[in-house]
């Protein structure tokens, strides 16, 4: 959580807003998110608000400088934006208005991009459309998946949120309004993880890159149901139908609506996480 770590380190914080408990797991048990987790390991008071404008009227009596957002899901109504002094700070990884919404790094690699980055706003009662203080793009390795990308980007942020901080202390934060083309993300549905074969074998790597490690792009082969975590395209020698499994000594490659993919990390469903290699021969066990 390095933006609460430097939230902490910067500020004289009075409390943590997260989400309620959730059901997680085979059992469905209740856990905490990350967020609050951290929290309790810095000893600060933790706020749950099922309803955040009952939560706003609560805070009416209190003098707030500055409130700091990072990936809390929800949008902030006016009752609680109008609360702080200097306003709220929104630690956001995207180039906005590029990707606003709820899936900015998800977005980013399904589409392909070569950059990213990272932009501290100042909200407002829109869904990312405050103004801007700092901002910094940021390279897509080929390499990343969505968790790499991720915690670079949070790192990064939590830099930016410095600046931010000290800025606002200066009375200093000098918003400008975002620029370009906006475009919008959705929260991730159970039918974006299932992968479509009749694509191209890139856009299915990039979508596997997207979800990958969590929740993950899912598909079935030879029967079996697992989850996609790292893939590459390949090398396809001769035609086949999309889904299909082709030949190959060195990897275990399926034919797509153009070229292959080659699937590098796997998980069968009930069974450990595998190489594609390892995927292959517990399947080529499986049939005999």
């Amino acid at each position: 959580m390095p933006s609460l770590q430097v939230t902490v380190e910067k500020t004289s914080l009075r409390g943590v807003v997260t989400q309620p408990d959730r059901p997680s797991g085979r059992g469905q048990k209740l856990q905490p998110s990350p967020v609050k987790a951290a929290a309790a390991q810095y000893d600060l008071p933790i706020f749950e608000p099922l309803a955040l404008k009952r939560f706003a009227a609560d805070q009416t009596g209190e003098a707030y400088d500055l409130f700091i957002v990072a990936s809390y899901g929800r949008i902030l109504p006016p009752e609680l934006l109008g609360i702080p002094q200097l306003g709220s700070l929104n630690v956001h990884p995207s180039l906005l208005p590029r990707y606003r919404g709820a899936t900015p790094i998800q977005a980013a690699l399904r589409n392909g991009d070569a950059q990213t980055g990272v932009s501290i706003m100042l909200m407002d009662s829109g869904m990312d459309t405050g103004p801007l203080v700092l901002q910094e793009p940021v390279e897509i390795s080929p390499q990343d998946d969505c968790g790499a990308l991720h915690d670079r980007l949070a790192k990064i942020g939590a830099r930016l949120l410095a600046h931010a901080i000290d800025l606002a202390a200066e009375n200093n934060l000098g918003p400008y309004a975002q620029s370009g083309e906006p475009s919008v993300t959705r929260p991730l549905s159970k039918e974006d993880l299932d992968v479509d074969w009749a694509q191209p074998a890139l856009k299915i790597v990039n979508m596997v890159r997207a979800l990958s490690p969590e929740p993950a792009a899912r598909t079935e082969i030879l029967g079996v149901r697992l989850k996609l975590l790292r893939a590459k395209t390949g090398s396809l020698g001769s035609t086949a139908n999309p889904g299909t499994v082709v030949e190959s000594d060195r990897a275990l490659l399926i034919a797509c609506g153009e070229g292959a993919m080659e699937l590098e990390e796997v998980i069968p469903e009930s069974r450990g996480k595998m190489t594609g290699r390892q995927f292959k021969q517990w399947l080529n066990a499986r049939q005999k």
